[in-house]
Parts: C-alpha cells; sequence; structure tokens
C-alpha cells in the first residue's frame, strides 16, 4: 500500500498493489498500524456504514461534532464517485480548504478523513457503492452539515450533465437545506 499525506493536514490518500492475474484482482484494504506516523492516535474502527446510489446522486456534506467526532477510512468498492473533504477545524492553518479525488472499484483508492472534516461525494455512476469506517458510532445528536455548494468553500464537484433540472445533483432535503459553514460555524476548535 502507497500512502501519500495530502495537503490538508491528516488527510491521507491510500493507493493500494494491486495483485492480477487470469482469477481477477487481490488488495489489501486495511491492516492495524498501517496509518501510523500519519495519525497522532492509534485508529479503532467502531463502524461500518455503506451506501449505494445512482449517478448524480451528492451525500453530503457531514460531520460528527465532539466528543462523537469520527475519523473515517472512505473507500468505493463498485463504481466511481469523486469524494471530497473540507477542513473545519478553527485552528487549522488549511481551515476552508477542500480536497476532492476519484475514488472506485477500478483504482481502489481510500481516503483517511481524520475528524474535524466535513465529508462528501458525487456518484458518477448508478449502483456506486460507497462503504467507510468511522472511529465512532454514529450519534445523531452530533451530527452536522454544510451545504455541497457554499460559496466560501467553493468546491469544484465537477457536477457531469445527468440530464437533471438546473443541472443540479440528486439532493436529500436534509443536505439541500443544509447551511453554509459560515452559519454553522466553526464546528472544531
Amino acid at each position: 500500500m502507497e500512502l501519500e499525506a495530502l495537503h490538508l493536514s491528516g488527510l491521507v490518500k491510500l493507493m493500494p498493489r494491486q495483485l492480477r492475474d487470469d482469477r481477477g484482482v487481490f488488495w489489501e484494504t486495511w491492516r492495524q498500524g498501517m496509518l501510523d506516523g500519519y495519525t497522532d492516535y492509534p485508529l479503532e474502527f467502531v463502524q461500518e456504514n455503506l451506501s449505494v446510489s445512482k449517478a448524480g446522486t451528492l451525500r453530503g456534506l457531514h460531520f460528527q461534532r465532539d466528543p462523537h467526532a469520527q475519523g473515517k477510512l472512505v473507500r468505493c468498492t463498485a463504481g466511481r464517485v469523486f469524494d471530497v473533504a473540507v477542513d473545519v477545524r478553527a485552528s487549522s492553518p488549511t481551515r476552508g480548504q477542500w480536497f476532492g479525488c476519484e475514488l472506485s472499484s477500478e483504482n481502489g483508492c481510500q481516503l483517511w478523513i481524520p475528524a474535524g472534516f466535513a465529508h462528501g461525494f458525487l456518484a458518477l455512476c448508478d449502483d456506486a457503492v460507497v462503504e467507510y469506517r468511522c472511529t465512532a458510532y454514529y450519534h445523531p445528536e452530533s451530527e452536522g452539515s454544510i451545504r455541497w455548494d457554499d460559496p466560501d468553500i467553493n468546491i469544484d464537484w465537477h457536477v457531469p450533465d445527468f440530464n437533471l433540472p438546473e443541472g443540479r445533483p440528486l439532493l436529500s432535503p436534509k443536505d439541500a437545506e443544509a447551511p453554509t459553514l459560515k452559519t454553522t460555524g466553526w464546528p472544531f476548535a
């Protein structure tokens, strides 16, 4: 596994070594200690989530506040997504900045998103399957969200033309009504 520390403090892209033969492909997706040296603490995953989305669906930007903040190891096990993390830590030198990359079943890449980031993704095909391991349990009272098209963050989602009304992605009511970061305030110190 090749790991790349990204320009946003704590964010890491994991790129697997793929072993291919006439039967298919094999790669290691996780091993305890894999992110040692990239995190300030040993990782323990307590919950794993899975979503299946049709093309043009945008899920996010979501986070959980302390003391239930979640770190997430995100991967796409079927199809393709454009995955995004936004630094929402007030004291971070990269606060308000975002990183995005394609995760797919073909490239096998994963994104480590530590607590203190908002996360979202855009499904680039039908039946895009995203799995993510979390370092804390889901806690509804701690959840928060930020508007996907917040002009102060200015994420370039590369929204393809899915013949949707106004060329907008498919959103849940909650995501469509999410506040901007300016309205939310910095959710992490």
